[in-house]
């Protein structure tokens, strides 16, 4: 033994060593109508018993209280539980409230190991999709912990922290039944990285925004029909993105550089893509794009929303003209993956901390590389095949499935939320 060690008798008790033994122990629920002081007034009628507090916990729904309040049992003074129990009764009475109390030993159960948020959006949430929901968590041995609602609107978005199962077993559980029941579910190892500064990257045409840029173009050619054809195609997978990217560029030969700037005023960003980026940038994350597109287009993107990091294909422009060629490095499946490992290491921020956003099959090696994918609006390939999927029609919807409140998001955002 070193001698900065002390002796076995005298090691330091670790937190888990050191919590309420098993001694009598009394829970307290406090139920009607809530109104300020209660909770104050609760603990104001135990102080006198001199008991200590092990564990606390409040619940207001529709203007109903369910306050519970486990302490120790009185043993100063010669007061007895029965004078406790008589006490608090008579104080609810006072207030119109509805007291139980139930004695016992020690503190709560502690929570199963495997801890994990799973999110569930519903537009609407319905009693059946919540009840399939849940068996499906009991099914695999789960225990739903707590639940809280994240937000009302647009969406209703709930949260179930659950035990007793691993994180990957419940994901792929819950990942098919939410397929069949028709609502997004995204689960996520519980833990202090949920609430880190992360990295979220995303997609542009159909996520970010509501347009497919190269449409945007291929309509001052006169060729947009065409152009979607090949992009429809490529999207579901079933073309080569760079071959599709060449030959439908090689369509806007010709056209005057005046275009780009006309593009621009064109590009209509998804509902909640600006609510997005500001909380997310207000909340300390750092926010970039990775693009099939280009860069003419996710260069002013950047400006315009504040991101940290861009990336895209560029269009050849000569003598005023689009030459119908992209130029440099082609941003295509696995480039946004490489991307995205790229701007995680300028960040500082490692993989595991990243979340990436997109909808099309060019999209599956970056959202499957990063920490969490979320495929928005996607492809019935991509919903398969990534971590989670949303598909209502708000971007800012992904902000509950990083556990960020409704209350949160209009916090940080002030009177300029969008809806």
């Amino acid at each position: 033994m070193s001698a900065s060690q002390p002796p076995a008798s005298q090691t330091p008790q670790t937190p888990e060593t050191s919590e309420t033994p098993d001694v009598p122990t009394l829970l307290v629920k406090i139920f009607g109508k809530d109104r300020p002081g209660i909770t104050a007034g609760l603990f104001d009628t135990l102080a006198a018993y001199s008991v200590d507090v092990v564990d606390i916990e409040q619940v207001v729904s529709r203007g109903r209280l369910v306050l519970c309040a486990l302490v120790t049992a009185p043993t100063a003074g010669g007061t007895t539980e029965g004078e406790l129990r008589a006490t608090v009764h008579s104080w609810a009475e006072s207030l119109k409230l509805q007291a139980e109390i139930i004695s016992g030993t020690g503190d709560n159960r502690p929570r199963g190991s495997g801890r994990s948020h799973v999110t569930v959006l519903g537009h609407p949430l319905t009693a059946e999709s919540t009840a399939a929901i849940a068996a499906r968590i009991a099914a695999i041995g789960g225990n739903i912990d707590r639940i809280f609602r994240l937000a009302k609107y647009p969406v209703t978005a709930v949260e179930f922290a659950v035990s007793g199962t691993e994180t990957e077993p419940l994901r792929t559980a819950l990942a098919t039944e939410a397929a069949e029941i028709g609502v997004d579910v995204a689960v996520v190892s519980a833990g202090l990285h949920r609430r880190a500064q992360r990295l979220v990257v995303m997609d542009v045409d159909s996520t970010l925004i509501q347009d497919e840029v190269i449409e945007l173009f291929a309509a001052h050619a006169g060729c947009e029909d065409k152009v979607a054809e090949v992009t429809a195609a490529a999207m579901r997978g079933e073309l080569d993105f760079e071959q599709s990217l060449h030959a439908r560029v090689a369509l806007l030969a010709g056209l005057d550089a005046s275009v780009v700037d006309k593009v621009r005023t064109e590009v209509r960003l998804t509902p909640g893509a600006r609510t997005l980026i500001r909380t997310l940038k207000r909340l300390g994350y750092q926010v970039g794009v990775v693009s099939g597109g280009f860069t003419q287009v996710t260069d002013d993107l950047k400006t315009r929303l504040g991101l940290d990091f861009a990336s895209a294909n560029t269009l050849e422009i000569v003598d005023g003209k689009l030459t119908g060629r992209v130029v440099g490095e082609i941003v295509d499946r696995a480039g946004k993956a490489r991307l995205l490992r790229r701007f995680a290491t300028e960040a500082g921020v490692p993989l595991s901390q990243t979340v990436a956003i997109g909808d099309g099959a060019n999209d599956l090696d970056m959202l499957n590389a990063a920490g969490l994918g979320v495929a928005f609006n996607a492809k019935p390939v991509v919903r398969r095949a990534a971590h989670t999927a949303v598909n209502v029609p708000f971007l800012d919807a992904v902000l509950y499935l990083l556990g960020i409140t409704r209350e949160e998001v209009e916090a940080a955002d002030g009177e300029g939320a969008e809806h």
